[in-house]
């Protein structure tokens, strides 16, 4: 070991967190595992004057972000020509119950990534970075997949935005206890809320799950199941 500090992104104003920010991160290794353990984002930009936040799947190689679309979609025609973006990654994770209303809260991971977003026109990149999103979610199963004709990688369109500033918030406490709410009885705690694989409905001919879908178990929460295939040996390297 050098000594040497670990990979920080370093916030400016847009990307410092202003409020109780002794929850903020920037360090890489926390942004990225919440990045990783996520699978849709909130894209924020501009068309005209006018904010647009759309949803859309993403994935993570190093510092970059890739999400598509429709070749046709406005979203991805407006940020893919050097606009400058927010994507947001969120996670709610419980639900404080306090003994008074000021008490009520929530238990969440979040992550605010600034970067200007560039379409990915040559076909060569194209076909490696959509390649890699599979991967990134089921690894190895691209050796399986039929290949993906030049037509459709056409009426895909592909954004990368490399992450200039990122800043992570997290919280996870239980119910703060003020002098005021000593003697009520309400009941107080955290109601734990997870988004969990359910039971896989196969189609009719299909045989035994292969292992690039092994992540991906009835009962296993998604977050945990989406940050093990990605650090999968075989999935897009995400370092």
């Amino acid at each position: 070991m050098d000594g040497s500090a670990p990979p920080q992104f370093h916030p400016t104003p847009r990307s410092q967190v202003r409020r109780r920010p002794q929850r903020a991160a920037y360090d890489e290794a926390t942004v990225f595992s919440i990045l990783d353990a996520g699978l849709m984002a909130h894209v924020g930009y501009v068309i005209e004057g006018q904010p647009f936040v759309t949803p859309t799947a993403y994935w993570r190689e190093g510092r970059t972000l890739y999400w598509h679309g429709s070749a046709a979609s406005r979203m991805l025609d407006a940020v893919g020509d050097g606009a400058p973006v927010c994507v947001t990654v969120s996670f709610l994770d419980g639900l404080i119950v306090g003994r008074s209303g000021i008490t009520h809260s929530v238990n969440y991971r979040s992550v605010m990534a600034y970067g200007t977003a560039r379409v990915v026109a040559d076909p060569t990149a194209k076909r490696a970075a959509m390649e890699a999103f599979i991967d990134r979610l089921y690894a190895g199963r691209n050796v399986k997949l039929r290949p993906t004709t030049d037509a459709e990688l056409a009426a895909i369109t592909l954004v990368a935005m490399k992450i200039e500033e990122a800043s992570a918030k997290m919280k996870a406490t239980a119910p703060a206890e003020l002098p005021a709410d000593e003697g009520w009885t309400a009941w107080s705690g955290v109601l734990p809320v997870e988004t969990r694989i359910g039971p896989a409905i196969a189609e009719p001919r299909e045989g035994p799950r292969t292992d690039d879908l092994s992540p991906y178990g009835p009962g296993v929460r998604l977050d945990e199941a989406l940050t093990r295939a990605c650090r999968s040996p075989r999935s897009a390297r995400n370092a």
